[in-house]
């Protein structure tokens, strides 16, 4: 199950994210364990990060941001465009979020 954002801590996230340039890129192919697994450990290194669709990605968008945050364990901050933003905080921590009201 990938996590929920609130939000205020979305919204901290696009803003940490914005000069983010892209670490993963789906091109024709789509998802491939591969391509999971280069998610995952990006994510692991750096929490926040983006992943571009190139153009020969045939998938939606909103799927691949769906697939890839459930496969990872991770959080959709940012759909925009053929860009995803994704967030997952990992031991290190290096990403603090806003406290969400419950």
């Amino acid at each position: 199950m990938s996590q929920q954002l609130s939000g205020k801590q979305a919204r901290h996230l696009r803003g940490l994210g914005h000069h983010l340039q892209p670490v993963v890129l789906v091109g024709k192919d789509a998802i491939t364990e591969g391509l999971v697994s280069s998610v995952d450990e990006a994510l692991e290194l750096h929490e926040l990060i983006k992943i571009k669709l190139q153009e020969g990605c045939i998938m939606d968008r909103k799927d691949v941001a769906s697939i890839l945050s459930e496969r990872c364990d991770a959080a959709i901050a940012q759909i925009l465009g053929r860009t995803i933003l994704l967030f997952r905080s990992s031991e290190k921590a290096l990403i603090t979020l806003p406290k969400s009201k419950q």
